[in-house]
C-alpha cells in the first residue's frame, strides 16, 4: 500500500578540505589548516582513493509516492493507535524499543498521531517513560507535534511536573527548544504558564534559565506567570518569579496588575509585599470598582480552568 508521509529529515554537511580530482592543490576554506596527509601518499594510493570517491554516491531522496512501510506499521486500532502507541501505553518496553529501532529516521511512523493527535512521544511523557522518550527523540521523532489540546510533549511534561520528562526533551531538542518554549496550546498557555499554574517551582526555574519569556501573557486575558502566582496564592512562586525579574507592573488586558488581584484574597503576605514594589497607580483598584472586581478577575481565571476541564471531559485523555 502506498502512503503519503512528511519528510522531517534535514540535510547533513561536513566541513573539510576539498580536492579537485586529479589535482595536487587543496581548496582550503581557511588559511590555517592542518596537513591532511594526502600529499604524502604514493601516486597509486592517491589514485585509488580518488577512484573510490568517484564511485561514492548519495542515494536520491525518497519520493513520498514510493514510501512502502512494513505491514506492521500500517496497522492501527479503532483509536488510531499503532503497535508503537500500544506498546508505550501498556509499557511493553522491549516491544516499544524494537519498534523504535526498526523505525529509525522513519518520520512518518514515529510521528503518527492517534485519534487524539497523540504521537508516541506524547504517550511516553504521559506514561512517565523518559527512557522511551529519549529513544524516540534519538530516532528522529518531531517534538513540535501537537495533540488535540495543542500541547507538545514539553507542555505535557510541564503540566504533569515531570522533571525527567522535561530533562529528556531539553537534552535532545537543543535546536527546537526556543520554539517549544514559545508555543502556546489551544488555551493560550506556554510551558511556563502550565508549570506556574500547577506550582512546579523547579520546572519554572529551569524554563526561565533555558530562555522562557517570564512575562509572556495569555492571549485570552493577558495574565503572566506572576498573575497566576497571585491567583493560586502561591507566595513561593511569586518570590521566585520576582527574583528572576518578572514585571510586577505588567497588567492584564482588563488593566489589572498582580497587586490589584490581591484585594479580596486571603494571603496578606503576597499583598503586603506587592504593595512595596508596585507602582502606586497599580496598587489599588480603581475608585469606580470594588473588591468584587478582583473577584471577577479571579472568576474569569477560574473559568479558564473550568474550560480545560470541559475540554478534557469532551475529549478525555485515555491515560
Amino acid at each position: 500500500m502506498t502512503m503519503r508521509y512528511m519528510d522531517y529529515s534535514g540535510n547533513m554537511a561536513m566541513d573539510g578540505d576539498l580536492r579537485m580530482p586529479g589535482k595536487d592543490k587543496l581548496l582550503q576554506s581557511t588559511e590555517d589548516r592542518n596537513d591532511s596527509g594526502l600529499d604524502s601518499l604514493k601516486e597509486e594510493d592517491y589514485n585509488n582513493i580518488v577512484k573510490e570517491m568517484q564511485n561514492l554516491s548519495i542515494p536520491p531522496q525518497q519520493n513520498i509516492q514510493d514510501y512502502e512501510p512494513e505491514a506492521w506499521k500500517t496497522q492501527a486500532n479503532e483509536d488510531g493507535d499503532t503497535l508503537l502507541h500500544l506498546a508505550i501505553i501498556h509499557q511493553e518496553k522491549q516491544v516499544a524499543e524494537e519498534a523504535i529501532k526498526r523505525s529509525y529516521r522513519d518520520a512518518f511512523y514515529l510521528n503518527q498521531q492517534n485519534n487524539f493527535h497523540q504521537t508516541p512521544l506524547h504517550l511516553a511523557i504521559i506514561t512517565d517513560q523518559p527512557e522511551i522518550a529519549a529513544k524516540l527523540l534519538e530516532a528522529g521523532c518531531d517534538p513540535e507535534v501537537r495533540d488535540y489540546r495543542g500541547n507538545t510533549a514539553l507542555h505535557i511534561a510541564c503540566e504533569k511536573g515531570s522533571l525527567r520528562g522535561v530533562g529528556v526533551i531539553v537534552q535532545n531538542c537543543k535546536s527546537q527548544l526556543p520554539s517549544l518554549l514559545q508555543y502556546t496550546n489551544y488555551n493560550g498557555h506556554t510551558c511556563l504558564h502550565l508549570a506556574s499554574s500547577n506550582g512546579f517551582l523547579a520546572i519554572v526555574e529551569d524554563l526561565i534559565n533555558l530562555g522562557a519569556d517570564i512575562n509572556a501573557q495569555e492571549p485570552c486575558n493577558g495574565r503572566t506567570a506572576l498573575h497566576m502566582a497571585v491567583d493560586k496564592q502561591n507566595a513561593e512562586l511569586m518570590f521566585l518569579l520576582l527574583n528572576y525579574g518578572a514585571d510586577v507592573n505588567r497588567v492584564t488586558y482588563q488593566g489589572y496588575s498582580p497587586c490589584q488581584l490581591t484585594w479580596g484574597r486571603s494571603n496578606l503576605q503576597i499583598q503586603q509585599y506587592l504593595l512595596t514594589v508596585t507602582e502606586k497607580s497599580l496598587q489599588y483598584l480603581p475608585e469606580s470598582e470594588d473588591e468584587g472586581s478582583s473577584e471577577s478577575e479571579s472568576e474569569h481565571s477560574d473559568d479558564e480552568y473550568m474550560y480545560d476541564d470541559v475540554c478534557i471531559s469532551v475529549c478525555p485523555r485515555r491515560i
